[in-house]
């Protein structure tokens, strides 16, 4: 069900918002958590590492949808801020039909280029056959990756994070099953494991699909507001590429790591492969907060209310950053245990090196906690340009530590390539947010009691603490082409 993030303490409503976000990637990684242990215990290191070789080049897909979708959703997080549900039809339309002409895209264009790009990314000759097929079916799977990531971004516009946990629940649970099967007695090898995460997300596009055409109106789309209007597509490219080729910018990055760990052989990949695992579920809560706080600045921005989210983005970063620090500590003491789950014996050394990369990680990780809340929450305030920025300095730092540092050090040196990244992104989002931070402090907030006649009725506490019903006199219009709101970076 829909839920107003425009009331209520912020901490706690975005605390309530991204727990179901947090379940869902932690139930997400375990199932990828799955698909590495069944691969790497039943085809071996090499398959592990092949599978492995593919994480950049597939992180353009899943990354650019994600990113791209979550752009989209933006306006219909606005508009229903605003309680203006002709416009949320509207964006839901629009974005149904740009991420219809996108999937097509990818989905061509990607399964034609994998054997090319692999090579080009200078994938081990015993990797590549392995690698190309995994690839080839994870792209051509693109259509449900795609309108998954962006059936899910339009129910969490409306305040409901919980509905796609469940699905995506479902789906999981469905992959774990035909990994097995497929990996197993049906012997497909990695394509196997492909087809399995094809299958399952399919199933989660047509339960999301059920799901709002019985439950949600606000997300239906009438036949009049499919006839999109060309100013509606443009807003929400101006909002979804920006995200999208973020997203791309940090993956070619991530890419340029994975040339130079290509040239250091394939026990290196395996490490990398098999850390990056363990990293990115302890990173789950972070994410998921930065979301949060894009959700709510979306929400609070339609719905008038500057004033909570200044308060809700300062409480936010409180959040990440205390449990950024629990999160490092906890993979420095524990790292090499939760290492040896996807491995056997007589892996000592990569296990070693594997452990290395999580205590580089996580001694920075309140770096990263900064840095997804602060972008986050531009994304939500319509920012486009310096999320973008932040994912080319990403770029950067990571193609120079790759390529300086892991020529020198090796392993440790392209390890480290994570946290100067993110300490370089960080570095022009403090300094963005506290402009708009300032921006909206301008913003005035008198008390008022809802009328009949008011536009937005917004009945809770200004701050979280004092029991008064307010809303901003001034004009905050939804974000437009024509019209970018004042307390934009321009």
């Amino acid at each position: 069900m829909s839920s107003n993030l425009t009331t209520g303490r912020p901490w706690r409503v975005i605390l309530a918002f991204s727990i179901p976000l947090l379940l869902g990637n932690v139930v997400q990684q375990l199932y990828q958590f799955v698909d590495s242990i069944v691969v790497g215990r039943q085809l071996g290191v090499d398959s592990l590492a092949a599978v492995g070789a593919t994480g950049s080049l597939l992180f353009l897909l899943i990354g650019f949808a994600w990113g791209l979708t979550s752009g989209f959703a933006i306006p219909t997080a606005q508009a229903f801020g605003a309680r203006d549900y002709d416009a949320v039809g509207r964006s839901v339309a629009a974005g149904t039909i740009l991420t219809g002409l996108t999937s097509v895209i990818i989905t061509v264009g990607g399964a034609a280029l994998a054997g090319p790009l692999l090579e080009l990314l200078a994938t081990p000759p015993e990797l590549l056959p392995e690698a190309t097929i995994f690839t080839q079916v994870s792209f051509l799977g693109g259509t449900a990756t795609m309108f998954f990531n962006q059936l899910s971004a339009i129910i969490r516009a409306i305040g409901d994070s919980r509905t796609p946990l469940v699905f995506l629940a479902v789906a999981c649970g469905l992959n774990v099953g035909l990994v097995i099967l497929f990996v197993g007695p049906l012997q497909l090898g990695v394509a196997g494991a492909a087809l399995a995460t094809v299958v399952s997300q399919g199933v989660s596009v047509v339960l999301c699909l059920v799901y709002v055409w019985r439950k949600v109106p606000a997300l239906h789309v009438h036949r009049a507001q499919w006839r999109v209007r060309r100013e509606d597509l443009a807003e929400h490219l101006r909002l979804g590429l920006p995200m999208g080729f973020q997203a791309s910018i940090i993956a070619i990055g991530t890419i340029t790591v994975q040339v130079a760990l290509n040239n250091l052989g394939s026990e290196a990949v395996a490490s990398y492969t098999t850390a990056a695992r363990v990293d990115s579920l302890a990173l789950t809560f972070l994410n998921s907060l930065g979301l949060a706080a894009s959700v709510y600045a979306a929400q609070n921005l339609g719905a008038r209310r500057p004033d909570r989210i200044r308060r809700g983005v300062i409480e936010a970063l409180w959040m990440a950053v205390i449990a950024a620090v629990i999160l490092g500590a906890l993979l420095v003491a524990f790292g090499e245990q939760m290492v040896r789950i996807f491995v056997g014996e007589g892996s000592d050394h990569m296990v070693a090196q594997a452990h290395q990369m999580l205590v580089i990680n996580g001694v920075a990780y309140w770096v990263l906690g900064i840095l997804f809340v602060l972008r986050g929450a531009l994304q939500g305030l319509g920012h486009a340009l310096i999320p973008t920025v932040t994912g080319a300095i990403e770029l950067v730092a990571r193609v120079a530590a790759a390529i300086v540092l892991g020529a020198v050090f090796g392993f440790v040196g392209v390890a480290a390539a994570n946290p100067l990244a993110w300490i370089g992104a960080v570095c022009v989002l403090i300094p963005a947010y506290l402009h708009a931070h300032r921006q909206l402090s301008k913003l005035p907030v008198t008390p008022e009691v809802p009328t009949e006649t008011s536009t937005i009725a917004v009945v809770g506490p200004t701050d979280g603490s004092m029991v008064v019903d307010a809303v901003v006199t001034a004009p905050i219009p939804v974000i437009t082409p024509r019209r970018k709101l004042s307390l934009r970076r321009r």
